[in-house]
Order: structure tokens, then sequence, then C-alpha cells
């Protein structure tokens, strides 16, 4: 691994830490200490994401135009700010305001990440670099909410030096950042066009999968965690239970490159899990049939990851693999978007109702994927 991959993954990895150690339990400060409904949980979480169905497209351009690593770092400096906010925050409006800037910062992460990645990989390496970054984001994700669960007590005080925390941990992002500035500076001269967002038109079928796994993984991340807090689970529970869910998505993750050889089948066996996951929570009522479920989801959201981008990248010139990355980051904001704004009003027919929603969904596009499985492979070419 070279130094510029090693400083991404190291990236990740704070990353990782700090979206673990604050994430799973934002819904539930906002829920019990600020006082939000459901309804309210479901705006939060769209304005987290709804940025992220347009900023990736300018970043799409700028990657092609500036160097990646300082992108990344600006991305690092906006995260922590509205990080930090949170421990201010004391109504549903500030906490939303505060979300979209870590919208606008995440688009400043991803892409940049990915892009790096791909400039510094060759031929289906691109694969294996993308996986082994995801996994140590996901690593420290898995991470961070046991570290909160060591001295999180659930008061007051308690969440907000939490998200103090977490945001001088996000703050040290900037130093890997700008480490790996030497990372190689783009020279083409694109302007901003919705013609990558309309290449997608050429994936259909990823395109549906990418918004139904995106969609639910949006309710998995916004509104799950005050779910279970209904149901019964702890704030300690919680965090244990978004462990486990890293666990399984780091195990997924570091069998990517052998499952790639049949790219195809696995994302038909990922939509079914993320299906069966959410079947399980409607019925669950125990801290091990919630772990089952998120073991089962773990899996899904972490697979479709790699192998749909490298469908993607696969069929797309190196000149405009930037625009291409933004594209398909603006994709994932559009299904984050879905999750939380279905998701959050419709629990008002029952908190249970969501996750039958898209479970049902996801057997849909489980049969599609089925029906479509020969256009989920990747171009046997390489990234050229």
């Amino acid at each position: 691994m070279n130094r510029v991959l090693a400083l991404v993954n190291l990236t990740g990895l704070i990353v990782g830490v700090s979206y673990g150690l604050h994430g799973p339990v934002l819904p539930i400060f906002a829920k019990n200490v600020i006082g939000a409904t459901y309804t309210e949980l479901g705006i939060i979480g769209f304005a987290s994401f709804v940025p992220y169905m347009f900023i990736p497209l300018f970043v799409g351009v700028l990657l092609d135009r500036f160097s990646n690593a300082r992108l990344l770092a600006v991305g690092a400096a906006v995260n922590s700010a509205s990080v930090y906010l949170l421990s201010l925050a004391h109504t549903v409006p500030e906490i939303t305001g505060f979300r979209i800037m870590t919208g606008v910062a995440h688009a400043f992460f991803w892409p940049p990440c990915e892009s790096i990645i791909a400039n510094e990989s060759h031929g289906r390496d691109r694969i294996k670099n993308i996986s082994r970054f995801t996994m140590f984001f996901v690593i420290g994700f898995m991470t961070g909410p046991l570290l909160g669960a060591a001295f999180l007590e659930g008061t007051d005080s308690a969440y907000r030096m939490l998200f103090q925390i977490t945001a001088f941990i996000l703050a040290a992002c900037i130093v890997t950042a700008l480490l790996g500035s030497g990372s190689r500076r783009m020279v083409r001269h694109g302007r901003f066009s919705l013609g990558s967002i309309t290449a997608m038109r050429k994936f259909p079928e990823v395109v549906v999968l990418l918004v139904f796994c995106t969609s639910s993984f949006g309710i998995i991340l916004t509104i799950y965690p005050a779910f279970l807090n209904d149901r019964g689970m702890t704030t300690v529970d919680i965090l244990l239970l978004y462990f486990v869910f890293g666990i399984a998505r780091t195990v997924s993750l570091a069998f990517a490159g052998r499952l790639a050889a049949r790219t195809g089948h696995t994302l038909i066996a990922a939509t079914a899990a993320i299906s069966a996951g959410l079947a399980i929570s409607i019925m669950a009522d125990s801290i091990a049939s919630f772990a089952a479920a998120l073991i089962l989801m773990g899996f899904g959201f972490s697979i479709f990851f790699p192998l749909t981008l490298e469908i993607i990248l696969s069929r797309t010139g190196k000149n405009i693999s930037g625009k291409m990355i933004g594209a398909y980051e603006t994709v994932f904001g559009l299904g984050w978007m879905i999750g939380p704004v279905i998701g959050g009003p419709v629990t008002m027919l029952g908190d249970w109702i969501p996750y039958a929603v898209f479970c049902v969904a996801g057997v849909g596009v489980t049969a599609l994927a089925i029906r479509s499985r020969k256009k989920l492979e990747p171009q046997d070419s390489h990234y050229v």
C-alpha cells in the first residue's frame, strides 16, 4: 500500500470513529433531550442527506481540476464545525441546520477519497482498494459506539460532551488529508453540467439498487436508533448493537474482493439480506433478535457500495471519472433523502411501518436483480 492510500485509509478510520461515536446517539439526544418527534427525526435526517443530492455534482467537477486531498481537508473542517455546533443546540431547527452542514461536509469527504483511490489504483485493484478504505471507515464506525458507551450516562451534558469530543477527533482529518496533498493534481478543465448525472441513465438497474439500499440505510442511520429505544433498548444497548452492525460490515468488506468475482449474485444476496433484516426488525423484541437483523443488513449495506461503484467506473473513461463519481454519489444522496422523508412521517401509522414498506420494496428490487443479473457485472476491460 503506497503512502497516499495509507493516508486515505487513516482518514477513513478517523471519520468512521467520529461518526460511530455520535451518529447512533444523535436521534436519541434529539428525541429524549430536545423532544423531537419521529416526523422531526425524519426532517433532521432529510437535512443531513439533501445536500448530498446536489453538492457531489459540483465536487465531481472540482475533483477533475484541483487537489483531491485539499478538497478532503475542506470537508473535514466543515464536518468538525458542524458536529461541535450540535453540542450547543437546544431546538430541532438548530439541529436541522447543523446537519445540513454535515451533509455538505460529507460531499467533500467521500467523493475525494474515492477519486484518490481510483487514481492510485490499477485495473481491478480498485475494488480491493475501495473496499479496504470502506472497511477502515467501518472499523472506525464500529469502534466509535464502544468508545461512546464507555462514558455516556444519557444526560444532557454527557451528550453535549460527546459531540465536542467527536468534533476534535474529526479535526485530526484535516492533518491527514493535507499530508496526502502530494497526490496527483488533476489538470483537466471540465465545467459543471448535468451530463454526468444523465449518464447514470445507462445503468438503470444499478440506480434502482442504489436508491433502495441507500434509502433503507438512511432509515437505519436516522430513525432506527429511536425505534430501538422505544422497543426497550437502552442507549448503551443501542451503541453495542451498532458495534455488532459494524462487525458485520467489516467482515463483508474483508471478502469484497472474492465476492466481486460474482458481482451479480452478490448484489442479489445483498438486497435479499437487507429485506430479511428489515423483516426481523418488525418482529424483534430482544437485543439478540435486533443483533441478527443488523448483522444481515450490515452485510447488504456494505457490499453493495464497492461493487456498484466498480460497475460504473469500469464503463467510464478516466478523463471523466471525477464527474461520474460525483453523479454516483448524487444518487446516494437521493436515496438517503428518500429514506427519512418516507420513514419519519409513516411512523404515525405505527413505528414498524417504515421497515415493512422497505422490506416489501426490497423483495421487488431483489426480483429485479435476479432478472437483470448479467447487467450487474463490471466490464472486463480495466480502468484506463
